[in-house]
């Protein structure tokens, strides 16, 4: 039932305001959860652009799908977490995070109304865009042209996971993440 809608309802207990909030945290927990992890020393080769390709797919997919859950600073953070575990220059990963949080929540009643075809769509051509972005900026923070192949490949990585990742993304936010469910 709607809490706006009038009727008889029971007092929350906490148990059930801890479950809300732990559903509602569910999304941002994850995602720093899957940098923390894709930051591993695994020694893979394109490790860091695997890192920022999930964190990218994450933001994005929980923009689209549950903004609230995945507010600005929450973004912010994550990108900044992300540029500390990268060693990359301070600030790439936090503006490409903001500009693809802006993108979704901007193009997310389009993208929520059609098929996941066309958020995929979106979702690589914002990758592409982003990788040509960090690219960009890391070269004028370094001071020289740095090679444009893992840009490259992270636009083409983070397309490939994104399909993979937002099948267990869709089924976290209808099951585990679900506010109302809780």
């Amino acid at each position: 039932m709607d809490d706006r809608t009038p009727g008889i309802r029971p007092r929350p207990t906490i148990g059930r305001r801890l479950d809300a909030m732990a559903r509602r945290a569910f999304p941002l927990a994850m995602t720093v959860a899957l940098v923390l992890v894709t930051a591993a020393p695994f020694r893979l080769p394109g490790q860091a652009e695997l890192q920022n390709a999930a964190a990218l797919a994450c933001v994005w997919f929980w923009s689209v799908y549950r903004p609230l859950s995945m507010p600005p600073p929450a973004v912010f953070l994550v990108g900044l977490l992300a540029d500390l575990l990268d060693f990359a220059p301070p600030g790439v990963g936090v503006v490409s995070l903001l500009v693809a949080h802006a993108a979704a929540v901007r193009w997310r009643r389009v993208l929520t109304r059609q098929g996941f075809l066309l958020g995929w769509l979106g979702f690589v051509a914002l990758a592409a865009a982003l990788a040509a972005l960090q690219w960009l900026l890391t070269s004028l923070l370094t001071l020289r042209l740095v090679p444009v192949g893992p840009a490259l490949f992270q636009a083409m990585l983070a397309a490939g996971l994104y399909p993979a990742l937002a099948v267990l993304l869709a089924r976290a936010h209808r099951t585990v993440a679900e506010p109302a469910n809780a």
